[in-house]
Order: structure tokens, then C-alpha cells, then sequence
């Protein structure tokens, strides 16, 4: 499947709890205006009637008939059916919205609801940093493909999504890749979204910073706090993000062990990736111990940071070697180094999110 040259239209939304955004997509790319709305997030009739009007405002703008709606919607939800659950961001949503089945009987087309983390890994992996990083090693003369993204979204929560072979892993609860429920060995008494969210960056900054800061501080302050420095509270900010990569370093680790590909991240606190990557990276490349005190690797993989163009080469170079078959004097390549890396999305997470709707109504069709 090429989205890239597919005529078919699809409707989109990016459903937040304060705005919902309508869109259509054509061939990958968004073929109209956006149009932004108002959630009205805690009166269900205004809600639902909101949504209906921005998909047909969208509607009215095109020249050609969607074939579909699809679109990320806050969980939990019965994705499969299109049934939404108790939301804490979108209170109205309560005991069981049939949501999509609505927006069919209303349009008359199929409609196809995702997780966000789900749809942002799908987007990736078809037309963001899975096939550049691929192409890439195609170029460098690796013989290495990857199959495998693990997709994280980092911002209010904690999300994720896994796709392998070009396919969507959903779970048979339509609830797979919930990241922000594992736990966490730096906090082991919480899951790990208290370590890996906006709200983890903003407890730790007050915890430590001798300053006083309103109820409105934002990670985006507490980086201006990091990167200057004369601020008094400069190594209290630079540990909070010290702090939250270790904790994503943590849960990559384990969720790289049983993925076995590569991982990217997106979201709001991707900007500040310079400040707890390095954290994560230790983290990851970093040791663990029996019970008897003896260390191992944390992982059996290195993992590599390939926004590191230094890195990304030695990512790419081909470690094999030659080994001898038993019993014959032939020869078979072998690479006794296996390789993980984690970069972040080029492509943003919103756009992400707006292809892997698209690329998933296209396949379901």
C-alpha cells in the first residue's frame, strides 16, 4: 500500500480535550484548511453535535467524496467498535458513547477510531522514520532492516503504540501498548506516567527550586530555568528533566526488550529531548544485577541515538563477520553486535497521527 499515491480522501480530527481540529487527507497530505473548534467536553448533545458539524464544515470544502472518517479519540474506548469510555479529559463521555456507529448512520461512510499513541506509531512506521531509517541504512550499504516500531508520546500523559511488519498491534481489548501503566524502577511504588509526564517535570522542578512559581508552571518554564545560566533554580530544573529520562530510560528499556526495533518519540515534551535523552541513554546501555550482585547489561542490544549523525554511523556499519560452517570449509556472515536505536519524530506528532488515520482507513478498506 503507497498512501503517497492514493487518490482516495479520507476525514480526520485531532481530538483534545479543549479543541477539536477537522481535516481531510488525500494522498498523505492534508488537502484543506483545518478547522478548530471548541470541545465542549462537558455537555455530550453540544459535544456530539460539535463533531458532526466539523466533519461535514470539511465535507462542504471538498470537491470529491471521503471514502471514510477515521481518527484518534482519548481512551478507553472499544475502538474496534467505535464505542468510547469514561474519559477523564472529555467528562461527558460516560458509560459508553457508540460514537462511531453515530458518525456512520449520520454520513453514510465507514468510520475507523484509534488511539492517539497507536496511530502516531502507525504514521511513523509507514511514512516517517521507520522507512527513512531504512533508507538510510540502504544507503550507508547496511545489510540491516527494521521491522518493529515502538511509538511514544510524551506530554499531559504517557502514550504508546507498537507496529510490526507494517501492522498495527491493537490488542484483542483494543487497550494494547497502555505504556503509561508499567511500572517504574526509579519510583517503584507508582506506574510510570507519574514519572513521565508534564505533571512528573513540574513535582520534581518544586520539590528541589527555592523559588516561588504559580500553579500555571508548564515544562516549557522549567526548561527556560535549565538552559539559563544565571538562574538561581538552574540545577533544580536540570535534574527534574534528569529525573523524567531516567524514568522513560526505564521504560524503554523494558519495552525495547520484548519489541526488539526501533522506538521514537513524539509529543509536546520532544523539544526538550537534549536535556533527559542522555539520562534515557544511560539508562538503557546501563546495567541491572542478580540476586547475588552480579551485573549485567541492561539490555542485550545497545541502543543507539541516531538524531547523532556520529552515532547513527556507527548504527549503520556492518559489524558482521565471517564464520566458519563445522564440518565445511564454507563461510556465513554473522553480526555478533545487535542493534536498537531511539531518535525523535521528524514528521511531528500531530502529522504522524494524521497519516496513521489515513494509512489505517485505507488497509481496513
Amino acid at each position: 500500500m503507497n498512501i503517497w499515491k492514493d487518490e482516495r480522501v479520507v476525514l480526520t480530527l485531532d481530538a483534545g480535550g479543549t479543541n477539536f481540529v477537522f481535516s481531510a487527507i488525500k494522498s498523505g497530505e492534508e488537502v484543506v484548511e483545518p478547522i478548530r473548534k471548541p470541545s465542549n467536553g462537558n455537555q455530550l448533545d453540544l459535544c456530539l453535535q460539535t463533531i458532526v458539524d466539523g466533519f461535514q464544515e470539511v465535507l462542504n470544502k471538498l470537491e470529491e467524496s471521503p471514502v471514510a472518517i477515521s481518527f484518534a479519540f482519548p481512551g478507553p474506548a472499544d475502538y474496534k467498535n467505535g464505542i468510547i469510555g469514561d474519559l477523564s479529559n472529555l467528562p461527558c463521555f460516560r458509560g459508553g458513547i457508540a460514537l462511531g456507529p453515530m458518525l456512520e448512520a449520520r454520513f453514510n461512510i465507514p468510520v475507523f477510531i484509534n488511539n492517539d499513541g497507536d496511530l502516531f506509531t502507525y504514521g511513523e512506521a509507514l511514512g516517517g522514520v521507520l522507512p527513512e531509517i531504512n533508507n538510510k541504512l540502504v544507503k550507508a550499504g547496511s545489510p540491516k532492516r527494521y521491522k518493529n516500531l515502538m511509538g511514544l508520546t510524551l506530554g499531559t500523559g504517557y502514550g504508546g503504540g507498537l507496529v510490526h511488519n507494517d501492522e498495527l498491534l491493537i490488542g484483542d481489548n483494543s487497550i494494547a501498548t497502555e505504556v503509561w501503566l508499567t511500572t517504574s524502577r526509579t519510583f517503584p511504588e507508582r506506574f510510570a506516567e507519574e514519572g513521565i509526564s508534564t505533571r512528573a517535570i513540574q513535582r520534581e522542578f518544586l520539590s528541589r527550586a527555592k523559588g516561588d512559581y504559580g500553579n500555571d508552571l508548564m515544562p516549557k518554564d522549567v526548561y527556560e530555568v535549565a538552559t539559563d545560566s544565571n538562574h538561581p533554580d538552574k540545577e533544580a530544573a536540570i535534574e527534574s528533566f534528569r529525573i523524567f529520562g531516567k524514568c522513560l530510560g526505564d521504560s524503554l528499556a523494558n519495552l525495547l526488550t520484548i519489541t526488539d526495533g526501533v522506538a521514537v518519540i513524539g509529543g509536546g515534551l520532544t523539544g526538550a529531548h537534549e536535556l533527559y535523552m542522555p539520562a534515557a541513554f544511560e539508562e538503557m546501555n546501563g546495567r541491572c544485577y542478580a540476586a547475588d550482585g552480579e551485573s549485567i547489561p541492561r539490555l542485550v542490544q545497545k541502543v543507539y541515538n541516531i538524531d547523532n549523525e556520529d552515532e547513527f554511523a556507527d548504527f549503520a556499519s556492518d559489524h558482521s563477520i565471517d564464520v566458519k560452517i563445522p564440518g565445511s570449509e564454507k563461510t556465513i556472515k554473522y553480526d555478533p553486535n545487535p542493534r536498537l536505536a531511539v531518535c525523535a519524530s521528524k514528521l511531528g506528532a500531530s502529522k504522524a497521527i494524521g497519516i496513521g488515520a489515513y494509512a489505517f482507513a485505507l488497509k481496513k478498506l
